[in-house]
């Protein structure tokens, strides 16, 4: 198993690495709004290695009317944070630093402390953000990465994007996440961030 995380003061909010705790639904952190969702997207070995290829190349945040820019990996080698069991609950992380992966139109991979802009429209509203990678982990049933607000965004929070290679074969595309809004349009119409959201999973 490889994993690496890195947190620091830059991300907008307390709560890092919530999204992994079983119980986010019942107890999201104050004021914001949870969310989770699962699609079942095929089953087999090579089903899962492709999804987990095309998961750390960004595809999440690059469907529909989204797109990424400004990939910035972390510099000074590999960062050694906090790091999350399934459970939530903080583990001491790998020491091995990760080999930069690029993608086919040479995007940097998804690697701890990367940020990120988030540029596009969801449900006819602006979804910019700048967002920073707080946790990668590669298992081998498991591949996922957690991203956290820097600011600067409608919202505040954190999303988690998972493919899950499950006992009984089949392959799920899994995220959770908990957000909150920051701009008067979507406190005012808490709906608004839900549909956000929904638009986002899906």
């Amino acid at each position: 198993m490889r994993r690496q995380n890195f947190t620091d003061d830059t991300v907008d909010y307390a709560a890092v690495g919530a999204t992994q705790a079983h119980d986010l639904m019942q107890y999201p952190p104050e004021h914001s709004i949870p969310a989770e969702d699962a699609w079942r997207i095929g089953s087999g070995e090579e089903r899962f290695a492709a999804a987990s290829e095309l998961l750390l190349s960004w595809a999440p945040l690059r469907s529909g009317d989204l797109s990424i820019s400004d990939v910035r990996p972390a510099s000074g080698g590999g960062y050694s944070g906090v790091g999350f069991d399934a459970d939530g609950a903080p583990v001491a992380p790998s020491s091995l630093e990760p080999e930069q992966r690029f993608a086919a139109d040479g995007t940097p991979f998804v690697s701890p402390g990367t940020g990120v802009r988030l540029h596009g429209k969801v449900d006819g509203h602006r979804a910019d953000a700048e967002l920073r990678v707080i946790s990668v982990f590669e298992e081998p049933r498991r591949v996922g990465f957690i991203l956290g607000t820097v600011g600067h965004s409608n919202v505040s929070g954190e999303e988690l994007f998972v493919v899950e290679w499950r006992d009984n074969d089949e392959v799920w595309f899994v995220v959770r996440a908990f957000d909150r809004p920051t701009v008067p349009s979507y406190r005012l119409f808490t709906s608004r961030l839900r549909r956000r959201r929904r638009a986002l999973f899906t």
